[in-house]
């Protein structure tokens, strides 16, 4: 007789809550500062602080899960739409924001 092992409270076939790395790169080689802000944090002008690079740009890699989500740069406090994105969409202000798609 063959045992097939259970394994509790994993679906196998279905859905999972995970998330993914997203790596988000802003060109502002004379900015102070840049932050991430989006759906994913609320918005939050101080939970995301990108990091400067070498090169002058700014990077951050953030988990997200499955799904679309709103965001955009703050460039010394001024909104910046990713222009390495291809998606545009209103947030809940109808601002526009820009878009990335996680699988």
């Amino acid at each position: 007789m063959n045992a097939t092992p259970i394994t509790s409270g994993i679906n196998r076939y279905g859905a999972r809550n995970t998330t993914n790395p997203v790596n988000f790169y802003c060109v502002a080689p004379t900015a102070a500062s840049v932050v991430l802000v989006g759906d994913f944090n609320n918005w939050d002008d101080a939970s995301h602080p990108m990091r400067r690079q070498v090169d002058g740009g700014w990077f951050l890699q953030v988990q997200l899960s499955h799904g679309h989500h709103r965001y955009r740069f703050l460039v010394d406090g001024k909104p910046v739409l990713d222009p390495r994105r291809t998606g545009i969409a209103p947030n809940d202000l109808n601002e526009r924001v820009s878009l990335v798609a996680v699988s």
